[in-house]
């Protein structure tokens, strides 16, 4: 199996996510972008686990807690979003970092 063709496609949904984190706003199109971000690392992890043909697999164990990991990402994430628009009405990131806390001032 050439290396070349699984990377290749790696690269190009890494690109894709980090375009997507650095370019949206809304906090679900974010999510989905680290989510294809956590996809190209899963190829890549079994690609070359295939390419050196490791006997213990260590690549496909990884990819599958890569896969329990993104699961609950995905599920805490989506939570918090959901909560802060149903309190907020907003999912826009940028205004979501002016709901922080607030300093007062000393007299």
């Amino acid at each position: 199996m050439h290396l070349l063709y699984p990377a290749l496609v790696a690269v190009l949904l890494f690109c894709v996510g980090l375009y997507g984190v650095l370019a949206r706003r809304n906090a679900i199109l974010v999510l989905m972008s680290v989510e294809l971000m956590l996809a190209a690392v899963m190829l890549n992890l079994v690609a070359f686990d295939v390419w050196l043909r490791d006997t213990l697999h260590s690549g496909q164990v990884f990819t599958l807690f890569l896969i329990a990991l993104a699961a609950a990402e995905i599920g805490i994430g989506l939570a918090i979003v959901l909560l802060v628009y149903r309190n907020r009405g907003i999912s826009s990131v940028d205004q979501l970092r002016e709901t922080g806390e607030r300093r007062e001032k000393a007299p």
